[in-house]
């Protein structure tokens, strides 16, 4: 099976022989590749959408992988058991929404020693959350598919220690090896950035000149990442 370059580098993360959670699991391709690459040992499949789940248990079912991948329907982490698993996947979706996962189902997150997240936004507030709340972040990987970047955090229960606030955007993991897409990926945002700039500059309200404000020294800081980078 092929994998996208997305989906690839979320199951790069993922230990030899360990038993698996994919949440929203979408067409099962992840638990499929584990388990056809001698990856995963088992992997639990779920998904909310009861036809989503349909398609996957036939397109398990095709491949003879009924007695490896569970396919399971159920939010979040609800349908998994504590210390089912080793290692959870929790990809494409909002960062706020995994944020909410991991803390809905204590019992179970606390459970389990891998943690592999890939937000589609919001990934400064997950690590921000993730700091927070007794996880090291071991490694991150950044990925760029049909014109998008993809943001991939490798985390483990421990203590991580963010030293600047401009961190919690930028992963000082990907600064500290010069990740060879780091410095595209943050002149896109810096763009992003420019754009907002460039239609409040004009607008005389209070709200307006705060932001104004708080999106300029978010551009210093933004720039003192790439001087990082290439110093």
């Amino acid at each position: 099976m092929k994998l996208s370059n997305r989906l690839i580098a979320i199951a790069n993360f993922v230990p030899k022989n360990s038993i698996v959670a994919d949440i929203g699991t979408d067409h099962g391709y992840i638990p499929v590749y584990l388990v056809e690459n001698n990856i995963a040992k088992k992997v639990i499949g779920t998904d909310i959408s009861k036809g989503s789940l349909d398609k996957i248990i036939d397109y398990i079912k095709t491949l003879n992988l009924e007695h490896i991948i569970d396919a399971r329907l159920g939010d979040g982490l609800e349908v998994i058991k504590p210390y089912e698993v080793d290692t959870v996947i929790i990809a494409g979706m909002g960062g706020l929404l995994i944020r909410d996962i991991l803390e809905k189902n204590k019992e179970v997150t606390d459970s389990i020693a891998n943690f592999i997240l890939q937000p589609m936004v919001a990934a400064k507030e997950l690590r921000q959350y993730l700091v927070d709340n007794n996880f090291e972040i071991i490694e991150e990987e950044l990925v760029k598919e049909d014109g998008k970047y993809y943001e991939i955090i490798f985390a483990k229960k421990g203590k991580s220690y963010i030293e600047k606030e401009i961190y919690y955007e930028i992963s000082p993991l990907l600064i500290k090896k010069k990740h060879p897409l780091l410095r595209e990926f943050i002149q896109f945002r810096l763009r992003e950035l420019e754009n907002i700039i460039e239609e409040i500059k004009d607008i005389n309200t209070e709200k307006s000149k705060e932001r104004y404000l708080e999106i300029s020294a978010k551009i210093k800081d933004y720039k003192g990442v790439l001087e990082e980078i290439e110093g």
